[in-house]
């Protein structure tokens, strides 16, 4: 199928009940490749799959058809499919003398935070290359579901709301999430191919349609604003913008910065923007003192540091994944000159990868942000979720040698804290204000109360930052 031409949704339900009716879906898939092969598929790698799905089932049918990308024979492909209506929509296209057909598109099984079977559309020929990168240099090329993409998925606060966006939607992922949560979608792209696999996606998932705009950045959506923002940009740092899906086609780390610092004015009060994001370590900056001043006025920021690369590492890692080092040496490493050439001009040392979300509160808009910039290189759980308590001590002591509040899921943090502390996060549920909770800790204590409220606020403000504690709602006054 040439890029030019893509599926019609049109019988994208019919085809959709010819795949859950296969079982071809993530948990099909685990039981019908079992675990190595489907951790090979993960990983790009296909011959597990291959030879896992020699038999004539339908579901082997649909893996060498759309996940492995074979040539299968038509009776078989009937079997499994609605063939009249999938060739005639271009979902996949006859071979002209063999008797076989081929997919048009990549399907691929993708399972919910809460079951759903769902599926992601993208183009052929990106998950199957194997360990050497997707191999493709075509600029308009739409990628499926990737690391980057479910780890925003995770982080991603999924509270219902009625707006959000998702810009460079790509394959439509983020979007698709968000239509289970939000009444109303926006998804936008530079590429209007891209747009129309998000089209595909959202259909072929039962999920309902997004409002699918085409542009750079916010341009597309004007002055509208969301409750919810999310970004999983072409973030990139390369010399130039060759390949749409990564590079972002502004010097440096701009396009991050700009997403960023643009996307204040398109939250409503409350609302949070998630994105994930490179940025340069430069000569004589701290690289927390530049995202910091990244962050628009009137929101709350938490900005976190996943990874750090040196220049050549980065360079090598993005030249891998374009299929450059299978390239010509010559052309090889007059590509990577460019890239260091790059980084030179700008006194970049390395880079940073990581994760930003911003609220609007009225606190930052009153010019009391909380901004936190952290490097957290750790193991985390997702989805990012909630913290408990553990004390350490001796067996049978009536009071612990220290308090250890840890995170079980989510970031996993582990943080000693003082008895007013840990006393203050074992009852706060909620039901009963802060500073009542004090009271009732100073008089067990046999400390003054107000003295133990003056040293107390800066320990709670802390666990909330790490998210030990979150902040409740306002209660309504009786009577509205």
């Amino acid at each position: 199928m040439s890029k030019s031409s893509l599926p019609a949704p049109d019988h994208a339900a019919v085809l959709r009940e010819a795949l859950l009716a296969a079982d071809f879906t993530a948990d099909g898939l685990l039981d019908r490749l079992g675990a190595p092969a489907y951790a090979a598929l993960a990983r790009s790698e296909t011959v597990p799959a291959l030879r896992a799905t020699r038999g004539d089932t339908p579901l082997d049918t649909l893996v060498r058809l759309f996940l492995l990308q074979r040539p299968v024979a038509e009776e078989r492909a009937r079997a499994a499919l609605p063939l009249a209506e999938c060739v005639a929509d271009g979902w996949v296209t006859r071979a002209a003398d063999d008797g076989t057909v081929r997919a048009g598109v990549d399907v691929r099984p993708y399972g919910g935070p809460d079951g759903e079977d769902w599926f992601i559309v993208s183009d052929l020929g990106c998950a199957v290359g194997g360990a050497g990168g997707i191999g493709s240099r075509e600029e308009g090329v739409v990628l499926g579901v990737g690391g980057a993409s479910t780890t925003l998925a995770g982080i991603t606060v999924r509270a219902p709301v009625a707006s959000a966006l998702d810009i460079g939607t790509g394959s439509g992922i983020q979007a698709l999430h968000a239509a289970q949560h939000a009444s109303r979608v926006t998804a936008t792209d530079l590429n209007p191919r891209a747009l129309e696999f998000t089209r595909l996606t959202l259909a072929l998932s039962g999920a309902a349609p997004a409002d699918l705009r085409e542009g750079s950045l916010f341009e597309p959506v004007g002055s509208d604003t969301f409750d919810l923002i999310v970004s999983n940009p072409p973030f990139v740092i390369s010399p130039g913008a060759r390949l749409t899906y990564r590079d972002g086609g502004m010097g440096g780390d701009d396009l991050c910065r700009a997403l960023v610092q643009q996307s204040g004015a398109h939250l409503n009060e409350g609302g949070y923007a998630q994105f994930l994001a490179n940025w340069q370590h430069v000569e004589g900056e701290e690289w927390q003192d530049r995202l910091r001043s990244w962050v628009p006025y009137g929101c709350d920021a938490w900005i976190v540091q996943r990874e750090v690369q040196d220049v050549t590492q980065y360079a090598e890692l993005w030249l891998r994944d374009s299929g450059d080092h299978r390239s010509d040496p010559a052309e090889y490493a007059e590509r990577y000159e460019a890239w260091l050439d790059e980084f030179e001009a700008r006194g970049a040392t390395a880079v940073g990868f990581g994760w930003i979300t911003l609220r609007k509160s009225a606190a930052a808009e009153a010019g009391n942000p909380s901004i936190l910039v952290e490097e957290w290189p750790h193991a985390v759980q997702q989805p990012l979720g909630q913290a408990v308590q553990e004390q350490v001590g001796l067996p049978g002591a009536e009071d612990p040698e220290h308090v250890v509040l840890r995170q079980h899921r989510g970031m996993m943090r582990a943080t000693k804290v003082d008895a007013v502390a840990a006393g203050f996060a074992g009852v706060c549920d909620g039901s009963l204000p802060a500073g009542r909770i004090l009271d009732a800790i100073a008089q067990l204590m046999a400390e003054d109360p107000v003295l133990l409220r003056d040293r107390t606020p800066q320990a709670i403000r802390l666990l909330v930052e790490e998210g030990f504690l979150e902040p409740a709602p306002a209660a309504v006054p009786r009577g509205q």
